[in-house]
């Protein structure tokens, strides 16, 4: 490679980008530019090798191959063909290809990715005569291009891999957190110059040198994420140390050499390290959690520097006579409306336990933003942090008298607020609204469905009410939508306790029947995002199906309520029809079209759990054999090749995520910008005189321009609008597609 200085991007998790910029700047990184999920810079290769091996808080690090103009997709393919390839893709070397951004053209992610492919392997066929084979896990290279408008950057990932990924945790608790948040977290908390001193405190940040060895304890430790990362930190270990893939190892331009000099200097380093005198212990009363912290720390290289032991909160003391530390822990959150209590009595006891035992010690606890509150402790500093889609804070408290305060702001709990005026209000509407639609269900036989979408705007909540037979019980499942920034948290707090406090009176469902859910709008599908572990899973009938339904372990139940008029619609159009349900999530849709004689049923979707709920739905109402296929792939990349297989489809039903960029998956779905390749694809898989239902819960959609020449398209959004979803019409819209007679 040329010695001049070289372009690279390095990725974070969003808020962490100024240790991100940091880190880069010990490693030598020069003209740094510091950006919300990102920092660019340059320097020599060394700058990134080490960035790849040091870097506690980097996602990835991206060498830049080229910049240029691409106004569609054949000049992209040009400019890509153009590049020479053979100095990145040595013989035999497998190949992975990645496009995001949003350009004018090119508005699939995937099919960026395959011009891209198709421009590397293009240009190696005509420079060697052979092509690379492509590999989607682990390839020898990883080629990433990303478009600002018409300006794409093209780029190496040195990683290979999210470098969160440090090798060391093979399994973890429920709900990890990520190996790079957990090092941010302590970075945050100044954990490295606790355990350091020799080395400059962050600028600003209240400073103590212990006259005793310093000593670390995370009460609620869980898989030993936190007391791991702090050991890492402590002994200056190199987090890449344990990482068994780069992704630069087989691209062309390595320098084996350095490499190995980085590697032996890092392991020196770590040698030294092991001296450490700083003290860290781990505590947690899941016997099973802390044996895999125990696992955990011996494949970190860190066993010998960390003590875990069971137990519970309420006995966690300093584990050394003497000396300070700092505590550092992230506390469940509790989603049921009986584990929010038991989360908020969690929190009271850990701030009791810091209080009463840990006076002079540091604090950093990363909760929810309303939970802090109960630790009783004031924050000298109160950080954002994004734990993937969880908008967290992280608390950072020094254990002193001047500290204290009265613990939460509601006081003594949600109970006596049922007596606000506020509450009084709210349950008057939600009892009105269950008088009313309790008649509309027992007529027409719904026995799911929504009591309560945010009709007064100060109490933003959408209540569901699921009647479930096997076991015979009433449910509430309760989504709080986030309040605004400008609200203030108290007075947001408060709304949210009048509601939970009213909710078993009024809809004379028990508090341990009640699930709580917080849903930001975002754009990232959350629905699909794993929460818990609990697998208890409830049965309820609707149009006469048994379908499964889980009220713990994810952001939804396994049933779009609003789509019963959709399905309803399927199971009268697929009799005698050949049925594909594309992106089938439980597979409700096509238990129903079975139900209305479907010759045949084909689900795909990416999760394979997803896929084994669909099977369970479509067995216990008596529908399993060959005639039903379950397909686990990604959607788009299914419907390329299945234009080349005889299989064809008489009725489709395709309902994407509004937005997807699933680790799984090659680039991201953007269903407002993707919808109508998606629709075309689907269309070249039909029967003549076969129908697609289309259907998206994007807010303020709009049909792509040319969609209505193409197809003959009917609006069917208010005709599948349920009575229990009439306050919120924009809550899906649904099209039924059908192509051109003339064409």
């Amino acid at each position: 490679m040329s010695a001049a200085p070289l372009s690279f991007l390095a990725s974070a998790p969003r808020g962490f980008a100024d240790l991100l910029a940091r880190e880069l700047t010990a490693c030598g990184a020069q003209g740094v530019r510091e950006r919300t999920l990102q920092v660019a810079f340059s320097g020599p290769l060394e700058c990134a090798y080490r960035a790849c091996l040091w870097s506690r808080v980097a996602s990835r690090v991206y060498l830049e191959v080229a910049q240029f103009e691409a106004h569609d997709a054949r000049e992209f393919h040009a400019a890509v063909a153009a590049l020479d390839w053979t100095a990145h893709l040595p013989a035999g070397a497998t190949l992975a290809c990645d496009f995001s951004g949003r350009h004018p053209s090119i508005t699939h992610t995937h099919f960026g990715a395959l011009k891209l492919k198709d421009g590397i392997v293009d240009a190696l066929r005509a420079a060697t005569g052979a092509r690379p084979d492509v590999a989607r896990e682990r390839p020898d290279v990883r080629v990433h291009a990303h478009a600002h408008g018409t300006r794409i950057i093209v780029s190496i990932d040195l990683s290979g891999e999210s470098l969160h990924r440090r090798g060391y945790r093979t399994q973890a608790g429920a709900a990890p957190l990520k190996e790079n948040i957990a090092a941010g977290v302590l970075l945050r908390a100044g954990w490295q110059e606790l355990a350091r001193p020799g080395e400059e405190a962050q600028a600003g940040e209240p400073s103590e040198r212990p006259q005793q060895p310093v000593q670390f304890l995370d009460p609620l430790c869980g898989s030993g994420t936190l007391c791991i990362e702090a050991a890492l930190i402590a002994a200056d270990r190199a987090p890449g140390l344990t990482r068994d893939h780069c992704g630069f190892l087989r691209w062309g331009g390595h320098d084996a050499a350095l490499w190995a000099r980085l590697r032996a200097e890092a392991e020196s380093r770590a040698r030294a390290g092991d001296t450490t005198e700083v003290r860290l212990y781990g505590r947690d009363r899941d016997a099973g959690a802390i044996a895999q912290a125990r696992e955990n720390a011996q494949r970190a290289g860190v066993a010998h520097l960390v003590r875990f032991d069971t137990g519970a909160l309420a006995d966690a003391r300093p584990p050394a006579a003497g000396g300070t530390g700092l505590v550092c822990t992230n506390p469940p959150y509790g989603e049921r409306l009986s584990d929010r209590e038991g989360a908020r009595a969690l929190h009271r006891e850990l701030g009791t336990v810091l209080r009463e035992r840990f006076q002079g010690w540091s604090a950093a606890v990363l909760t929810s933003p309303e939970l802090g509150l109960e630790l009783g402790l004031r924050a000298y500093r109160t950080h954002t942090v994004w734990n993937g889609p969880i908008e967290c804070r992280l608390l950072r408290v020094q254990v002193r008298p001047e500290s204290e305060r009265e613990p939460g702001s509601l006081g003594r709990g949600i109970a006596h607020l049922k007596d606000t005026t506020g509450a009084r209000m709210f349950a008057n509407r939600l009892a009105k609204n269950q008088k009313r639609l309790r008649s509309w269900a027992e007529r027409e036989g719904v026995s799911c469905y929504r009591l309560y979408d945010a009709d007064m705007p100060e109490y933003a909540f959408a209540i569901d009410l699921y009647q479930t037979i096997e076991p015979q019980q009433s449910w509430l499942y309760v989504q709080e939508y986030a309040a605004p920034a400008e609200i203030e948290r108290e007075a947001a707090q408060r709304r949210r306790g009048e509601v939970l406090a009213s909710l078993p009176g009024v809809a004379a469902v028990p508090a341990e029947q009640i699930r709580v859910r917080t849903r930001r709008r975002t754009h990232r599908g959350e629905q699909y995002l794993k929460v818990d572990e609990q697998q208890r899973f409830h049965t309820v009938l609707e149009g006469g199906l048994r379908l499964r339904v889980n009220f713990e372990d994810y952001l939804d139940t396994g049933l779009f309520l609003d789509h019963r008029i959709t399905r309803a619609r399927l199971r009268a159009a697929a009799r005698g029809r050949h049925f594909l349900n594309l992106f089938a999530y439980t597979g409700t849709a096509t238990a129903y079209a079975a139900d209305g004689g479907a010759l045949d049923t084909t689900s795909v979707d990416l999760s394979a759990t997803y896929l084994a709920w669909a099977r369970e739905n479509l067995a216990g109402n008596g529908f399993s054999g060959g005639q039903h296929r379950f397909v686990q792939a990604d959607c788009r990349l299914w419907l390329e090749e299945a234009v080349r297989a005889p299989a064809r489809f008489d009725l489709i039903f395709l309902d994407p995520p509004t937005f997807s960029n699933s680790k799984r998956m090659e680039g991201v779905l953007d269903i407002a910008r993707d919808h109508a390749a998606l629709i075309d694809a689907c269309a070249r898989l039909l029967e003549p005189g076969g129908l697609i239902f289309f259907s998206t819960n994007a807010q303020r959609f709009r049909l792509a321009a040319g969609l209505e020449e193409r197809y003959e398209v009917r609006d069917i959004s208010a005709a599948t609008l349920p009575l229990d979803f009439a306050r919120n019409p924009r809550i899906h819209r649904c099209y039924e597609v059908r192509p051109r007679t003339n064409q």
